[in-house]
């Protein structure tokens, strides 16, 4: 089992910068930031494995940035240039297969399964 604590959320205005963290128990193979806001489906913001291979919705590209420490169990995840549409509620995920693991040849890659989530930073972006 995997446990995760985020932290880093908070209140900005339109054009200003958070940094997310999310620290987690053990090195999984992939970690990743999802969202939700009011009345949406969650949307995933952004991935990287453990080979530091990173994916990034299109609603956050150039914008955002993910990245780990060298021990691979922190994922941060630093926003920049926010804007209103980015408030929601942020959850970290990880997968429950270990770093070691990886993909089979020919496959998707990162090939992420998603098992483990935090309970949440809010992020407010106002106008």
């Amino acid at each position: 089992q995997v446990q995760l604590q985020e932290s880093g959320g908070g209140s900005v205005q339109s054009g200003g910068s958070l940094k997310l963290s999310c620290r987690a128990s053990r090195s999984p193979y992939c970690m990743g930031w999802f969202r939700q806001a009011p009345g949406k489906e969650r949307e995933q913001v952004a991935t990287i494995d453990s080979n530091g291979i990173t994916m990034y919705a299109s609603s956050v590209k150039d914008r955002f940035t993910i990245y780990q420490d060298t021990a691979k169990i922190t994922p941060y995840l630093q926003m920049n240039s926010l804007k209103p549409e980015d408030t929601a509620m942020y959850y970290c995920a990880a997968d429950r297969r270990s770093n070691w693991w990886q993909p089979p040849p020919g496959g998707p890659n990162p090939d992420c399964d998603y098992d483990y989530w935090g309970q949440g930073t809010q992020v407010t972006v106002s106008s």
